[in-house]
């Protein structure tokens, strides 16, 4: 099988196909052929040298997501067959033509997505809905701010919140982008063109001065205090990524006496056990939104995997809307 590789540390001229043995499932696994896959952040990390792969995952192959076909199952699966049409998240290796994964973690494709589509689906909509509904413990009613609303997990979470009749305020730094956002139910949207950014006051004012009772913050760094001063008596603040920075001056008399929650998540260095409970959770709550089209997957552009170093070079431009997908042909 062929494998997108990583050749050495550097930019996306440094990717290069290698034909490697295809994997042999194990007794709760399934062999996938990939049909597609898609770019995510931390791709883009890996292949500058800066956010290794976890033990047990090939280092020079990068990728967390992936839809196919089952191949393969080994000798103790019970939920999937060959033939059947599966998404999900794996630890890295997906920019390859076939990959080995455990049955339970493991989505079935609604028949109402193409493999294309379902690509886009698993890093985004999974780390969307645990960091809003399992984590941040999101209800009806509230109110969230959304950082980075039109990324691929900012537009999956915006549609989650649409889902739950939930207020949603979101935030980017570039205006032709955040005009999308309406299309997923994002009431009210922030141009944040300012260093540091300032969005606290428009949040406030479309809250009717109370803030936001949960803000999921997808760049970290200097954001991390406005998002403070944003927030309602008792808010829930989760920290996904940090594309602005490791490092934020805070007011902890702001945490102090507004009782303010700050949980920071990852998914991919998660043991399995827990990856298989979140993905249980997923099939049960989101799959069928996705098959009665209440939430879709926002797909910024698909390319053929031999076109990836262009992809590469299309995510590091921050012009994206939406994910990148990549296919096998």
């Amino acid at each position: 099988m062929q494998v997108l590789r990583i050749t050495r540390p550097g930019g996306p001229e440094v990717l290069d196909f290698n034909e490697r043995p295809a994997p042999t499932p194990g007794a709760s696994e399934l062999l996938v052929r990939v049909h597609a896959t898609a770019l995510n952040r931390a791709d883009l990390l890996q292949l500058q040298g800066h956010y290794p792969s976890p033990p047990g995952v090939p280092a020079d192959v990068a990728g967390l997501e992936y839809a196919g076909e089952v191949l393969a199952v080994g000798p103790l699966v019970r939920r999937f067959k060959v033939g059947d049409r599966v998404m999900g998240l794996v630890g890295g290796g997906a920019f390859s033509e076939q990959l080995v994964t455990h049955e339970r973690e493991a989505l079935r494709i609604p028949e109402a997505l193409d493999f294309a589509q379902a690509a886009a689906l698993p890093e985004a909509y999974l780390t969307a809905f645990d960091a809003l509904v399992l984590q941040g413990g999101l209800r009806m009613g509230e109110s969230v701010l959304i950082h980075a609303v039109a990324s691929g997990v900012g537009s999956a979470a915006a549609q989650i919140c649409r889902a739950m009749g939930v207020q949603v305020i979101g935030t980017g730094r570039n205006a032709s982008k955040l005009a999308r956002a309406s299309e997923w139910g994002v009431e009210k949207t922030v141009l944040c063109d300012t260093q540091p950014p300032r969005f606290a006051e428009a949040v406030k004012q479309a809250t009717g001065g109370r803030g936001v009772d949960l803000a999921l913050d997808l760049v970290g760094g200097d954001y991390l205090p406005e998002t403070l001063s944003a927030m309602a008596l008792q808010g829930r603040v989760l920290l996904v990524g940090l594309v602005a920075g490791r490092q934020a001056q805070a007011d902890l008399g702001t945490i102090l006496t507004r009782r303010l929650k700050v949980t920071g998540t990852v998914l991919r260095s998660r043991p399995p056990e827990e990856k298989m409970a979140l993905t249980q959770a997923v099939e049960r709550s989101l799959l069928p939104l996705f098959q009665s089209k209440a939430l879709t997957p926002v797909v910024d552009a698909v390319s053929s995997m031999k076109d990836a170093r262009a992809a590469f070079s299309r995510m590091a431009s921050n012009d994206t809307v939406g994910k990148l997908v990549l296919r096998w042909d």
